[in-house]
């Protein structure tokens, strides 16, 4: 039960660091190209990273394991850490969240 929760914890982090990191990439990249200035500075950057590694981290530990994670398969050795269902609700969350970003940038 624990080592599920462990998995289904890592997977969460992963799919919400990814994310944040997608998005604050793009934000950066696309900005400095078409203002010719980041609108995210370096120290900028770090800050965004250290408060969404900790409050992620925190929230995501913090959750205890349920008798339902007994109740499915477990999971193959073989099985990718970031399935297409993950893949499809980061690259869902990036356009929805840099869609906002680029509405109040521009």
């Amino acid at each position: 039960m624990w080592g599920r929760n462990v998995y289904d914890s890592i997977s969460k982090f992963l799919q919400f660091q990814l994310t944040v990191n997608v998005v604050a990439v793009i934000v950066a990249f696309t900005g400095a190209c078409i203002t010719q200035d980041s609108p995210l500075k370096a120290v900028q950057m770090l800050w965004v990273n250290l408060i969404m590694d900790t409050f992620a981290s925190l929230a995501l530990a913090t959750e205890p394991p349920s008798e339902s994670l007994l109740l499915r398969k477990p999971y193959g050795r073989n099985k990718p850490l970031i399935s297409r269902t993950m893949m499809k609700n980061i690259l869902g969350h990036a356009v929805y969240q840099l869609t906002i970003i680029f509405t109040l940038l521009f």
